[in-house]
């Protein structure tokens, strides 16, 4: 038996820019057993790779942004309804979720896409993933959160606050629990 029977593969640039992407970098791979819906809004630079049963919505006013070097693991979710923008070197982990708006649970609006939005009370916010941010297996960043530079985030932490620079966050809520090293911005270096 061929090792291909069970591998979906990969759409390559060429293949991406067929499809009516926004715009499409080089060296870019993104999984066939990807769901992706509002392809025109989506912006993919160089070396970026989107690995599979991810799931990307960017329909209507939503839009994705993704910089250069950047990898979002399998099974993660991106809606993108109000915005995602990924800069340079981040990265989302395996099952990651990244929710630009959600529905109010308090109890004083209806809730769900069915309902009319007049009457539900949809929080939404772009959210902002800055360079060499990564978000660990299994967290979820919430609406209008801004991932500062070089932000590490552990699994299964629940991010509702901004971060701070060059800090790593645990936990659900996600709190800071230390400065993180900033090697990587001299080893970015070396890719220039």
């Amino acid at each position: 038996m061929k090792s291909e029977c069970f591998n979906p593969g990969y759409y390559n640039e060429d293949d991406l820019r067929a499809c009516g992407f926004k715009s499409v970098g080089t060296n870019v791979l993104v999984a066939k057993n990807c769901t992706i819906i509002g392809i025109e809004n989506i912006s993919l630079g160089d070396n970026v790779r989107i690995d599979g049963f991810s799931t990307i919505i960017a329909a209507g006013d939503g839009f994705l942004d993704i910089g250069s070097y950047v990898h979002i693991g399998g099974y993660a979710a991106i809606f993108a309804g109000a915005g995602v923008i990924m800069r340079d070197f981040s990265g989302i982990s395996q099952s990651v979720k990244l929710y630009s708006k959600s529905d109010d649970y308090s109890g004083r609006f209806m809730t769900n896409p069915t309902v009319p939005a007049a009457l539900t009370g949809v929080v939404s916010g772009t959210i902002v993933l800055e360079r060499h941010v990564i978000v660990g297996s299994q967290s979820i960043v919430m609406p209008g959160i801004t991932l500062a530079e070089g932000t590490s985030v552990g699994a299964n932490s629940l991010v509702m606050k901004n971060t701070e620079e060059w800090a790593m966050y645990f936990g659900s809520p996600a709190k800071r629990i230390k400065s993180r090293k900033r090697n990587p911005l001299e080893l970015e270096k070396s890719l220039r």
